[in-house]
Order: structure tokens, then C-alpha cells, then sequence
């Protein structure tokens, strides 16, 4: 066959009709493992003959497969979001089109029986031509959905041979544009399958829910098989029959050999929902085949403008998950799969959008077991048409129509019996048309039980929701209102498909789009973009791991560190973003009631609050002097209640600040936590932290020939420089105006870096105006401002001490005209390396900033300065933790520094400074200096979203404005142990 079959843009030949996923009884041989593998660097100069026996092989490479050959040591990996990294010419594809051979030899079991068998492949990128025995099977096309072709008659005991020719690009990669990595091979399972006469060859179990009496309604559909055998019309005595009929038999609802297209209801079933997914056993069979099946009842609607399963509205509190794995790719081991759910659920996400294609069909059997809403996503992209203003975009050239259809069919096929799917996706990013109108009638028809997704149909002409991308909070909230969009977008439900941009440090402004959520019905969530950094894992020269993104491998054309968005990093270790979901959308609310008592929510969608245990404890000054059980009595999805705050007078104040933190935690082990994990958490004040006293006064400066000495403060004559605290070497502290900026500060068409970096702040130079003593003060006055402009900031560092305490006030005032926001507004110092371990009193544990801070309370926490950092794979700001009353840095020794805040104050600590962070592209830049760089802020911009999406809220941006920070600093050699 010539090649032609690479560029043809139907979806290939060959395979059979497609169906549900599913195991049974019948035999089964995976063909994974080490295959033989040749790479060709295009088509025609790939080797003839691979299919047949006599071919010798014995020069080629060893593969995995499931696996891509670029991560086997063969070609290179490759990233782009948007643009196609070849011409743009459809359907052809460049004749430098790399192919990858595999053979594999294998032998039948002993026991494999003489029946019909199809051999099953779950994914091929992009384009996969077969032969079994010398005999070509066919060529399939759709990377990321099954294709299964009869080869029972080929079959042979012994030496058996499949040959696989699998070529980079094809007529199929223009669909296939899905914002990430470029990989290629044989990257699912490839599998052997008995398909016995008789047997089941394919079926459809529809269980619904009517949330009015309970009942539910299962019904099977299936074509009955030609059995060979007698008409048996009777069950046996074990429920099976000798006839010809599919039969579902489910023991725990007494039903027994249930024929095919015949309905049945069920009373008082328990319905299926991502919150309480109930799963029933049961099994498909006729007299020669049985399939295990877990049926979810449960039943979705649109209706009054709002998405319902089983009745009731449900919010998603979504991500999109690619599949990915640092050093396997879209090869994705299943225990990293679990790995995956069992995070999302105790990190509060409940639904998974498959972004942008099926996934393997074994993550759905997790969904279906842990419980998750799924938006099922056909494998279909073609965004980089919309560089050409969408002219040649395949969704509205006839030439394409199989093929959409083809993909949309696979998908709902293999994944009709799924109760976790609650919407099918006809895809992503690629624009309009009539194929995608084609594959929405089709889908409608043939399932009517479940509304279609599109983002791209913009006035609803062909799906059943609404679908935005990134809309900020304004648009939200106008389509909330009902006052955005011609009428029929009007009655639909809305969906954010994605928001939430969570790359690098961020997003912010999370809590903003939950509170328009719970405001507007139709704001029915959204899907943060997005589960994971596809980083991949690779090692610099010196042997140091890092994580790889677009352009490491030498790619003229790709799109850089965008495929680092997640809210995982690549090793699946939880960024702080992770945590800000879990707390913005924890599905209980514990706060203050108006009158002093204490109001918890429920904000589940389904379940009560029966399974949760409650417990308080009092902590002063981050120590906990009290603690006990909360009653809180079982509240309804959506129902709330107000509680006495537990009886405190019994125990002993010392007059610190105080704070009370509830808790409502798993009262049993789950599959996905064990009791006692805290799904929702609040807090309230009890005692206000007590006044700050200023240092005593008799401690006036003193100059002794080169040093101003102030209370255990040495300072530089000259220049008013702070040099030592009692017997700690230190430099500074200075005004401080710059942060490494982060994704979110370098996105939008006009980032707030680009804005930063004109206005010079990233090169600030200070200007010493004078020093003078006031009394018992040493008053330093600066000017800090960038070269080559005329605006600036008048910087007063006013010190005064008794004999253990150093105390400043720095006064800051804006001159001149400003043209932007401040990314930070604090002060630097230098503190010796050994100052490694810091203890802190004020929210953590983890970092914060303006806009992302749900998720640090109120508490004493403690960390080395090297785990305060977040090892983002691009470097930025990162590790700030915010309103300390105070902070301590302490060496192994003992000895250490003291900060306290009048009233609070913001920490970094890093042994780099933050114009090294900005210089560093990858985590391996990053070495150890000589001190550890400390910043102690007032204030930071907020984070946003804008690497794709809003930017920072205006309540949220630091502005410019007079201010005034106060700082005690106590010498190492006078430090008491903060008081309980």
C-alpha cells in the first residue's frame, strides 16, 4: 500500500465497529512488554517487509511499549499550545515524517481456546498501519481512542508476529493540536482479546433516577449474539440461560437474567453521585461469555436554566486533566492514575474535564469508584487554525466529516457506561462548523441521556451548556445576572470549561469566582486549568535533576514554559495553589455567625454532613491550651446551622493573642483518605493580640571611631547602613520594591513585568540624602529610584533601641508620577547562611499572597529556610508567608534573630537573591549564596491570572501610596522564648 494512507483524512480502515470497554471471562493476553523498535527519519525510508517472518530485526532497539519512542531514547520531544509544528498545508504533512517500526513476537497460552479474537489497541499516535502474520489488519487514525481489529482466523500457537508501522505526523495530528507534548508510539495498552460465539458483543446499560420517588429504571441494550446453540427459555439454576439473549443479572437488587431491551424499576435504589457514588455489581452475560458491570443510577437534566443530576443543581469544582507522567508521558502507569484521584478528592475536587481527548478508559473505572463528574472530551483540536483566521480549519470541510464522526463515536461508545460521565465534549479549540454540528446531532441521538459540551459554539446553535473560557469575574457575573448573550445562551447552564490558569505561582482570585458560583444559579463552576506540570524529568551535566519544558530539547518552534500549568508538579507533589483549591472550595464553611456564635454550612451538592466528625482547638500564641469535640448536628446538602462557640472560660489566659480553629474532618476511612482528614476548616479570633510597646529609651546612639552603635544595633557612620545586631553580622535593611516575577506577572497582552521593567524597578538605585540623630533616633534619609526617570520614593529609616531591642519605623512616600503597580513594598537584608531554621507566628504553613490566602491560618509553624521555598520549574517568587506577628532564624547553635511586626509584616528567606530568582529558568540555576536573603514586606501585588486569564482584581494591586512599615529586631544574645 503507498503511503498515501498518511495523509488521507478519513480516519483509517480496518477496525472493527466500536464498543464499549470492558473485560470478561473470556481470555485475554496483553501484548505489553519489550518490543523490537526502528526509528526511519520519514515513510519512505522506512524498511520493507517488517511484517514478514523471515525479516531480520536483530540490528533494532528495544522499546516499552505502551510508551513513546522519544522518550526511549529515539528522536526528541516536542511542545507547542497553539501552533502546528509543521506547514500548515491539510491534509499533507511533511515528507520528513518520522516512523517508528515495532515487531513483537509472542505465543498464544497453552489454553487458548479456538474462538474468534480481536486484537486492541487503546491508543496510536498519530497514525498506525498493523499486520498480524504477514497479513495487514488495517491503519487507524485518532491517537487517543481504541481501535480493534478481528484476527481470530490468523492466529497461530506459536510465533506469532505483529508488525506496527507508526508515523509522527498524519492527515489525523491537524485534529490533534491539544496543547501539549508531541509524542509518538504505541502509548496504551495493546491487548489480545477471546471474543466467543455466543458471547457479549457489545451493550448498553441505562440506569436512571427519579429523585421524586426514588425509584430507579435499568434497561440493557444489546444485540443478542447467534449462540449456535438451543432456545433454552428459562434461567438455569444459576441464573445463567442456554439461549442466545444478553441478560444482566444484579443480585443486590434481586434482578436475574434481565433480557436485553426490556426495562425493569427498581425501588428505593440508592442513586450515584461523584459525592456518594453508589455502584451496584452486576454482570452481562449469555451462555458463553460474562462481563463484570457496575452500574451508577442516576440521572441528568437540563432544566430552569440549570444543569441537575438526580434533581438537583450541582456546582463543578473542576480541573482538566492531561494525562501525564515526568518520565513516561501519556504512558501513564495505573497507580499514578489513583495517585491522581486520591489527591484531587482530598484537595476538594469533584470533576475532571479530559482535556482535549479521551482518556484511558481505566482512569473513568476510578471515576466511577472514588467519584468524580466527568465532561468526557472527544480527541479533537485543531487550534492552530486560528492563526489563519481559521481558513482551511477542518470542522467545516466536508473532506473531515467521517472523521469528526468517527472520533465522537468511539469515544461514546467505549465510554457510554460510565455513571461518572455526566457530559460528552465534542472537543476543543476548534472553531466551528458543520462537522461539529454533524458529530452533535449524531450524539444526541444516539444518547440522549447525557447534555452536550462545546466551548466553541458561542451561541449554544448545537449544545445544551454554555461554555466560557477565562471569562473574568465581571463577565461571570453578568452572565449570572442574565444580562450577557442572546436569549438562548441566556437559558442555558454556565459552565467555566477552563479558569483558574494555575501556572507557576498562582492563580489568584479564586475565592472571587466561588462567590459567583453561590450567588448565580446558572454559575454552575468551572475547571481550573490545569491537574499537572508536564514537566519532564532530565539531568543537568553536573548530574542534578530538574524538569524539562518547551524548547529544552532544541525545538525551532515551540511555546516555552506554558506547559507547566498545573497545580501539581511534575512529580505529582501538591503546589500551594493545590491547597488554596482544597480551602476556597471545601465543601463545609465554618465561620462567625453575626451575633459571636459559630455558623457551619454545608456546601455540598448531595451528600449530609453525617460523615464528617467536628472538633476545636484554642490556640494562644500558635500553642494549643485547649481542645475538644464539636456537636454539630447532621445538616442537609445546602442547610446551615448556628452553634454556641464551646465553653472557654475554664482555662488559663496569659493575655496573648488567641485563636479558635474548627475543624470538620472524615469521621471513617474512605478509599481516598483515611478518618480524620480535614476536608474544611475556619477560624476565629478570641483574644486580640496585645499592644506593642516601643523600646525602652536610654539606649542613645554612640559613635565610636568607625561604628554608630544604638542598643545592640552597629550601623555605618557614613551611610546609616545597619551592620550588626548584637553579635550577628548583617547588610541592610533597604527599601525593596522588586519580586521575581511570575507567570501571571509576565501574561496578558499587557503584563505587569513588561509595565515593572520600563519603569526600572527591577534596577532601582538608592540615593543617601542624609543622616541626622533626633534625640535617641537615628533618622536615615534616602531616595530610591530608577535611572533615566523622574519619579521615585523618599524612604525614612527611623531607629531608635533600649539595650536588647532594635526597633524601625520606615516611612515611604511616592514622588513624582508613577506609571504602575508595585510588585512588592518591604525591606532586603542579608543574614548569615547558617540562620537555616525559621519559626514564625502568624498564617501558614504554607505560602500566601493577596489574592491566594484561604489556605494559611493562623499559627506557630516552623520550616528550614530550603523547604520555605516553592520549587516551581520555571523560578519565581515563590515562599512568602504572610501577617507574622513575629518570625525567628535560628542556626543549629541556637543562635539567632527575632522580627516582630507593628502590627504584622510579611517573610521570604532564600539563600538567592531575587535577582538571581529572576535570571533562573530552571530550579538547577539556583545556588546557595553566601547569606540568606530575607524580605520583610508590607505588602505584595497580588497574583491574578493573567498568564491566561484576568489579571490581578484592583482590590488586590499595590499601588504606590505613602505607607509605613515598624519592625522590632532583637539581638541574638538578648532572645527570650516568645510567651505562650
Amino acid at each position: 500500500m503507498p503511503s498515501s494512507y498518511v495523509e488521507d483524512p478519513a480516519p483509517g480502515h480496518g477496525s472493527s465497529a466500536p464498543r464499549s470497554a470492558f473485560r470478561s471471562d473470556a481470555p485475554a493476553l496483553s501484548l505489553g512488554g519489550s518490543w523490537r523498535f526502528l526509528l526511519s527519519p520519514a515513510v519512505d525510508a522506512a524498511p520493507d517487509g517488517i511484517e514478514r517472518d523471515d525479516f531480520d530485526d536483530g540490528d533494532w532497539a528495544d522499546l516499552a511499549v505502551p510508551g513513546h519512542w522519544q522518550l526511549g531514547g529515539h528522536g526528541s520531544p516536542a511542545y507547542t499550545n497553539v501552533r502546528y509544528p509543521f506547514p500548515v498545508d491539510p491534509p499533507h504533512v511533511p515528507s520528513d515524517n518520522p516512523t517508528g517500526d515495532h515487531r513483537l513476537a509472542f505465543d498464544l497460552p497453552d489454553d487458548w481456546p479456538d474462538e474468534p479474537a480481536v486484537l486492541r489497541f487503546d491508543g496510536i499516535d498519530s497514525c498506525g498501519r498493523v499486520w498480524l502474520n504477514g497479513v495487514e489488519l488495517g491503519v487507524t487514525k485518532g491517537s487517543r481512542l481504541p481501535a480493534e481489529f478481528d484476527v481470530g482466523p490468523l492466529l497461530r500457537p506459536r510465533g506469532n508476529l505483529l508488525a506496527v508501522r507508526v508515523h509522527q505526523w498524519s492527515a489525523g495530528s491537524y485534529l490533534e493540536d491539544q496543547d501539549m507534548w508531541w509524542l509518538s508510539g504505541i502509548f496504551r495498552d495493546v491487548t489480545l482479546l477471546v471474543r466467543p460465539a455466543g458471547g457479549v458483543q457489545d451493550f448498553t446499560v441505562d440506569a436512571g433516577y427519579e429523585h421524586l420517588t426514588g425509584r430507579g429504571t435499568l434497561r440493557l441494550d444489546a444485540e443478542s449474539p447467534d449462540a449456535g446453540g438451543p432456545d433454552a427459555g428459562g434461567p438455569d439454576a444459576d441464573g445463567s440461560h442456554a439461549d442466545s439473549v444478553v441478560r444482566i443479572t444484579v443480585p443486590e437488587l434481586g434482578i436475574v437474567g434481565l433480557p436485553a431491551g426490556r426495562p425493569v424499576e427498581v425501588a428505593d435504589v440508592q442513586p450515584w453521585s461523584a459525592e456518594e457514588p453508589r455502584l451496584y455489581e452486576g454482570e452481562v452475560h449469555t451462555a458463553t461469555e460474562r462481563v463484570p458491570v457496575r452500574i451508577g443510577f442516576r440521572t441528568v437534566t437540563v432544566e430552569d436554566g440549570q444543569l441537575k443530576v438526580n434533581g438537583r443543581r450541582i456546582v463543578f469544582h473542576g480541573v482538566n486533566r492531561h494525562e501525564f507522567h515526568p518520565e513516561s508521558g501519556r504512558a501513564v502507569p495505573r497507580e499514578f492514575a489513583v495517585a491522581d484521584i486520591e489527591l484531587m478528592k482530598r484537595h476538594n475536587v469533584n470533576a475532571v474535564r479530559t482535556s482535549h481527548y479521551p482518556p484511558d478508559s481505566a482512569f473513568l473505572d476510578l471515576c466511577d469508584t472514588y467519584g468524580l463528574w466527568v465532561i468526557d472530551e472527544s480527541d479533537l483540536e485543531t487550534h492552530g487554525f486560528s492563526e489563519l483566521g481559521w481558513q482551511g480549519n477542518p470542522s467545516d470541510d466536508p473532506r473531515w466529516a467521517d472523521a469528526y464522526l468517527d472520533r465522537m463515536r468511539r469515544m461514546v461508545e467505549r465510554d457510554k457506561n460510565h455513571p461518572s460521565v455526566v457530559l460528552w465534549s465534542l472537543g476543543n479549540e476548534a472553531g466551528t462548523g458543520r462537522n461539529l454540528a454533524a458529530a452533535a446531532e449524531w450524539t444526541h441521538r444516539r444518547d440522549p441521556t447525557r447534555p452536550l459540551h462545546y466551548e466553541g459554539d458561542t451561541d449554544c446553535s448545537y449544545t445544551d451548556v454554555h461554555s466560557r473560557m477565562y471569562a473574568d469575574h465581571d463577565e461571570v457575573d453578568r452572565i449570572g445576572q442574565g444580562i450577557e448573550g442572546p436569549e438562548r445562551v441566556r437559558q442555558r447552564p454556565f459552565i467555566l470549561c477552563e479558569f483558574g490558569h494555575a501556572m507557576g505561582n498562582g492563580p489568584g482570585g479564586l475565592l472571587e469566582y466561588r462567590d459567583l458560583f453561590e450567588r448565580h444559579p446558572r454559575c454552575q463552576g468551572g475547571f481550573v486549568w490545569e491537574w499537572i506540570d508536564h514537566g519532564i524529568a532530565r539531568r543537568d551535566a553536573a548530574g542534578d535533576a530538574y524538569f524539562a519544558y518547551g524548547g529544552d530539547f532544541g525545538e525551532p518552534l515551540h511555546d516555552g514554559n506554558f506547559v507547566i500549568d498545573g497545580l501539581v508538579h511534575p512529580d505529582r507533589a501538591p503546589s500551594p495553589a493545590l491547597a488554596e483549591f482544597a480551602k476556597v472550595f471545601e465543601p463545609v464553611r465554618i465561620t462567625a455567625a453575626p451575633d459571636g456564635a459559630l455558623r457551619v454550612t454545608n456546601h455540598y451538592d448531595v451528600l449530609s454532613s453525617a460523615h464528617l466528625a467536628f472538633s476545636w482547638v484554642l490556640e494562644e500564641e500558635g500553642i494549643e491550651i485547649a481542645g475538644g469535640v464539636l456537636t454539630v448536628p447532621p445538616l442537609a446538602a445546602g442547610a446551615g446551622t448556628e452553634l454556641p462557640l464551646p465553653e472557654l472560660s475554664g482555662f488559663p489566659a496569659t493575655g496573648a493573642e488567641s485563636w479558635l480553629t474548627v475543624r470538620a474532618a472524615l469521621a471513617a476511612d474512605t478509599p481516598w483518605a483515611r478518618a480524620g482528614h480535614v476536608v474544611a476548616w475556619g477560624q476565629l479570633p478570641v483574644t486580640p493580640k496585645p499592644a506593642t510597646t516601643a523600646p525602652a529609651a536610654g539606649a542613645a546612639p554612640a559613635v565610636t571611631g568607625t561604628q554608630l552603635r544604638l542598643g545592640p544595633g552597629v550601623f555605618h557612620p557614613g551611610t546609616g547602613q545597619l551592620t550588626a545586631l548584637g553579635g550577628l553580622p548583617v547588610e541592610g535593611p533597604r527599601l525593596d520594591l522588586w519580586r521575581a516575577p511570575t507567570d501571571n506577572d509576565r501574561g496578558s497582552d499587557d503584563p505587569d513585568e513588561t509595565r515593572w521593567r520600563a519603569a526600572g524597578l527591577h534596577r532601582l538605585q538608592h540615593r543617601l540624602i542624609g543622616t541626622e540623630l533626633l534625640g535617641d533616633t537615628l533618622v536615615v534619609r534616602t531616595r530610591v529610584a530608577p535611572p533615566g526617570l523622574g519619579f521615585g520614593m523618599r524612604a525614612d529609616y527611623h531607629w531608635s533601641a533600649d539595650q536588647q531591642r532594635l526597633r524601625l519605623r520606615l516611612e515611604v512616600e511616592p514622588e513624582g508620577t508613577w506609571p504602575c503597580t508595585l510588585p512588592r513594598l518591604g525591606v532586603r537584608m542579608a543574614v548569615p547562611a547558617a540562620l537555616g531554621e525559621a519559626e514564625w507566628f502568624g498564617r501558614g504553613p504554607g505560602e500566601a499572597y493577596a489574592d491566594s490566602r484561604q489556605a494559611a491560618r493562623i499559627g506557630r509553624f516552623t520550616s528550614t529556610v530550603d523547604a520555605l521555598q516553592t520549587p516551581y520549574v520555571f523560578p519565581q517568587e515563590n515562599g512568602n508567608r504572610i501577617d507574622l506577628r513575629w518570625l525567628r532564624l535560628t542556626s543549629a547553635d541556637g543562635a539567632g534573630l527575632r522580627v516582630d511586626g507593628e502590627p504584622a509584616f510579611a517573610f521570604t528567606a532564600r539563600r538567592w537573591t531575587s535577582e538571581h530568582l529572576d535570571a533562573a529558568t530552571h530550579t538547577t540555576d539556583l545556588e546557595p549564596g553566601r547569606t540568606i536573603v530575607l524580605n520583610l514586606d508590607l505588602a505584595q501585588n497580588g497574583l491574578g491570572s493573567a498568564s491566561c486569564g484576568p489579571g490581578v482584581l484592583p482590590r488586590h494591586r499595590l499601588h504606590p501610596d505613602r505607607a509605613s512599615l515598624t519592625l522590632t529586631f532583637t539581638s541574638p544574645d538578648a532572645e527570650e522564648t516568645p510567651s505562650r
